[in-house]
């Protein structure tokens, strides 16, 4: 599988080795929060973009990445490309993973939505619900930052990023500290969670069948869930930046190289001037230009030369996803507009689908990199 491609993506991480690894773990949960001077619920705006590497394409290799972007959810979720081996289609639990948390977060994070038993609990039971949801075989390392409105200190609103973190996806989030009109800085970064620090075996959350492992239990993709996971609370302010992508991306660039390329599309704001949020194509490029920069950091110079990279010279060849958002204030029309939106998504769904189609079967949609 990885002839030509220099240091190997992630391998499959055997059931009975995560049981067995999960008495090393300790979740780790982490506060990050500062004073904050309003109190009206905030949202995501953003957009992902995902590509695989071309020496993978020409191998014939299914991207197993998948992205979410949703008002109160962002999402990156890496496959592993090892389960192809076992005929088994590596993107489908990405996938189905990510849309079973939009579909929680639609029903429980959107202001005025769920209470009582329907209320959201935090990320993990929304993790653990969304995996009982879906049914595809396959295993993936997943990252979500969710948009809780629903703190409160000392009686007002307080809106914080719940990020939680399963495996070797990363979050950055950028914040102009110093003021609207000053670059953006780093202010909140998670770690990997790799076994033995190995950069091919991260956690995974996972179901396959006796193919792959005779051994599995969904128990153990439960307990990965619920004891593995890694959960940080972050206080969100408007205009802050969060940069979340799959190792392809935090392997083969450096922090600061993140931050750079940030401040050099994100345009900062004249002091006093009123909040607009940054179109979403914007962002895209933001997104679009850290996934190519990995790709070039991946690919030997004319004479052969490797760049550094934090796991050393020549970086990691991989399916490489990103997603940027930008912390903007929620308004009834973002509401609106999303269930518009999902409507329109549906209704696309029926009529290309079933009866719409004359073979009354799906037809297979053209993939783009958006």
């Amino acid at each position: 599988m990885d002839q030509g491609l220099g240091r190997s993506p992630t391998f499959l991480v055997g059931n009975e080795k995560q049981r067995h690894l999960l008495a090393k773990f300790k979740r780790n949960e982490q506060q990050f929060s500062e004073g904050y001077q309003t109190n009206k619920p905030l949202c995501f705006n953003g957009r992902g973009y995902q590509k695989t590497h071309p020496k993978k394409v020409q191998q014939g290799r299914t991207d197993a990445d998948a992205t979410l972007v949703c008002p109160m959810l962002l999402g990156v979720a890496d496959g592993v490309s090892q389960i192809e081996d076992f005929g088994i289609d590596p993107s489908e639990l990405p996938n189905d993973l990510l849309i079973a948390c939009e579909e929680l977060a639609e029903d429980q994070l959107f202001p005025g939505q769920a209470s009582g038993k329907d209320a959201y609990r935090g990320p993990i039971p929304l993790m653990r619900e969304a995996f009982e949801a879906t049914e595809s075989l396959g295993s993936t390392t997943i990252l979500l930052t969710i948009m809780d409105n629903s703190t409160q200190i000392h009686g007002k609103l307080h809106p914080m990023m719940a990020v939680m973190s399963i495996g070797d996806c990363e979050l950055l989030i950028l914040r102009r500290t110093k003021g609207r009109q000053y670059p953006l800085e780093a202010v909140f970064h998670t770690e990997m969670q790799r076994i033995d620090g190995h950069a091919q075996t991260p956690l995974q959350v996972a179901r396959v069948d006796d193919r792959v492992d005779p051994e599995f239990r969904e128990e153990i993709t439960i307990d990965v869930i619920e004891r593995g996971s890694a959960v940080h609370c972050v206080s969100a302010y408007e205009g802050d930046i969060v940069v979340q992508g799959s190792d392809g991306v935090f392997d083969n660039l450096f922090l600061d190289e993140i931050v750079n390329l940030c401040n050099q599309i994100l345009p900062a704001r004249q002091p006093g001037a009123p909040f607009v949020p940054l179109h979403p194509d914007i962002l895209e490029e933001v997104a679009r230009r850290v996934v190519h920069e990995c790709h070039f950091k991946a690919t030997p110079g004319p004479q052969g030369q490797l760049q550094d990279t934090p796991i050393g010279r020549g970086g990691k060849i991989d399916d490489t996803s990103c997603v940027v958002g930008e912390v903007i204030p929620w308004t009834p029309r973002h509401e609106r507009d999303w269930h518009r939106n999902r409507r329109s998504k549906q209704l696309q769904n029926f009529i290309f689908c079933g009866w719409g189609s004359p073979t009354g079967h799906c037809g297979e949609r053209e993939d783009t990199d958006d």
